[in-house]
């Protein structure tokens, strides 16, 4: 049976969190290997800053599990040996829902590394179903090529995604818009989709939402914008503004938009490809946010985001971390994050 007749949702991600799950990275899927150790210290920032709010647990190759565990093992911090091929566990782990009485269980995706751009990714595709196997959770197996990343949910029966990336020809073209909207509600007990256009400038994983807008609190929508016309990140916002100002929630409210200022433009020194920064790709924890800051000409802008999520969030700790630490690989902190309720959670 589906999630939803067993009456299962996928919870929002500012609800109560039992851990975060997080992958270490894997030097040979490194688009640049030889920033390994700069890249291990970016997580390693991100995972220490986790544990000061919620217990973690890193999901390290055989081979890494004696040094991560020398490095980050604590009793706040779980080392657990689960072979990956890379390390984004948003979108190749699963997705926690939980039923009405508070029972945990995990929704399966089908993974093809973001549309066979990276392989090998068997490892990857077989991680989710590891994991939930390890805390002998019950497992919902969707026929969907999915990732974390690529939607949010507000846990009142909508969710957020892109037809960049959902409608994409290289995730699932069998299937239909209605299709995949169809099992969606199967599998995370949602009753709408608000369909974005488009992602951010320079996206590779074809236009995660994690990059561009999240549910505040149901009803209530961050969005990153940009105001410069001559940036091409300007149109994509503007777009996806307009089209969250004339919808409604699966409550038939009115969407409230929070705009939150894009920082400024960078550019990876070797293939001059736009890094696709992001202050909407921070991670919520148990009475705080992670939010990664980009320094420099952003400093600015870093400040902005800090004051308009204290302002939305005013009981969170804002914990900064360095937003450059792992961005040259194609993502950041929410991308390495998932995060399992905590039982005896109410719908």
């Amino acid at each position: 049976m589906h999630p939803n007749i067993l009456n299962y949702k996928m919870p929002p991600e500012w609800s109560e969190h039992a851990r975060t799950f997080i992958s270490w990275p894997i030097k040979t899927s490194m688009c640049y290997p030889e920033e390994y150790d700069a890249v291990c210290e970016g997580y390693s920032e991100i995972i220490r800053a986790i544990s000061e709010f919620e217990p973690v647990t890193v999901l390290v190759n055989a081979n890494d599990y004696r040094s991560v565990s020398g490095k980050l093992g604590s009793k706040r911090v779980e080392i657990l040996s689960v072979e990956h091929n890379d390390a984004w566990l948003r979108d190749n782990g699963p997705t926690f829902v939980i039923s009405e009485d508070g029972d945990i269980a995990g929704v399966n995706w089908r993974f093809n590394a973001w549309g066979e751009k990276y392989a090998p990714w068997d490892l990857d595709d077989l991680l989710a179903a590891k994991v939930l196997n390890h805390l002998g959770l019950k497992q919902f197996d969707a026929p969907l090529v999915m990732e974390g990343g690529s939607f949010h949910v507000d846990g009142e029966g909508t969710l957020l995604t892109t037809e960049q990336c959902l409608l994409n020809a290289n995730r699932n073209p069998h299937l239909t818009k209605d299709q995949i909207e169809a099992e969606l509600m199967k599998y995370l007990n949602i009753r709408k989709v608000i369909w974005l256009k488009r992602g951010l400038d320079g996206d590779e994983t074809d236009g995660h939402i994690d990059n561009l807008a999240c549910f505040a609190a149901p009803g209530k929508i961050l969005l990153q914008v940009c105001e410069d016309p001559l940036d091409d990140n300007y149109e994509i916002t503007q777009e996806n503004l307009a089209i969250l100002q004339k919808e409604i929630d699966a409550q038939g409210r009115k969407l409230e938009i929070i705009p939150i200022q894009q920082p400024p433009k960078r550019y990876d020194s070797v293939s001059k490809t736009r890094l696709t920064l992001s202050y909407l790709n921070f991670y919520f924890v148990n009475e705080g946010i992670i939010l990664p800051v980009f320094g420099g000409e952003a400093n600015r802008t870093d400040e902005l985001a800090v004051e308009v999520l204290n302002k939305a969030f005013p009981q969170r700790r804002i914990r900064r971390v360095n937003g450059m630490g792992i961005i040259r690989e194609g993502g950041n902190v929410h991308c390495t994050t998932q995060q399992m309720p905590a039982g005896g959670f109410r719908v």
